[in-house]
């Protein structure tokens, strides 16, 4: 039987679920809803919809700064129940001089996913990427149910419409956001994440997803 649903998502207890989430993209979508995601919250939330087998965090890290802005979240996540995949960002100048900063994760999302897909009945990809379509439909051959989580709340709307169509489910957000979301009296931001692949290099710090200290 299917547990309580989310608008018209089912869950089911005996499902094995994952969870894929693109950390910038999924930064920048909770931002332009104005709210900080809990991601001890999140986590609990998953557990709570079937047998979480994995949560998956994708994030680049700049590695040449003295501090990173990233890494207290990087570890504390680390530390409670997500898995990290991380890599270096690249840097490079364009053809006007400016200094960019690449880091795109969807290679390691893609491959994590294709291997985990054989032992899973559910797959929740945090993303609003359109590049992921492909590899939903893939995912969706081998018998994997795919729930897509991003925003049309937006003006644009953060998911691509191809990706949206693609997905056995879509679950806006907004409407995860208040099962999810950081107390107001919660700590403050920490500094992480650029919302897109290329970035530039003056406009490098942006505000991290908050999440609750144990």
């Amino acid at each position: 039987m299917p547990k309580k649903s989310l608008a018209h998502i089912p869950f089911y207890p005996e499902e094995k679920l994952a969870l894929f989430i693109d950390g910038s993209n999924l930064y920048a979508a909770a931002r332009s809803l104005d709210f900080d995601i809990d991601y001890k919250k999140l986590l609990r939330w998953a557990a709570e919809q079937g047998r979480l087998v994995r949560a998956f965090y994708y994030t680049a890290l700049i590695e040449d700064q003295e501090y990173s802005p990233i890494r207290p979240l990087v570890d504390w996540l680390d530390y409670n129940g997500y898995s990290m995949v991380t890599k270096p960002t690249k840097e490079f100048v364009d053809s006007q001089g400016r200094r960019k900063i690449k880091g795109n994760m969807d290679i390691e999302l893609a491959i994590d996913m294709m291997e985990m897909s054989d032992n899973l009945d559910h797959i929740m990809l945090f993303s609003g990427d359109g590049d992921f379509r492909r590899l939903i439909e893939a995912v969706q051959r081998k018998g994997v149910r795919v729930t897509v989580v991003s925003t049309v709340k937006t003006s644009p709307p953060m998911v691509a419409d191809e990706l949206r169509r693609q997905a056995d489910h879509f679950l806006d957000l907004k409407e995860l956001a208040p099962m999810i979301q950081r107390a107001h009296d919660a700590t403050k931001a920490l500094p992480v994440h650029n919302n897109d692949d290329d970035l530039d290099g003056e406009d490098e710090e942006e505000f991290a997803p908050n999440f609750i200290r144990s």
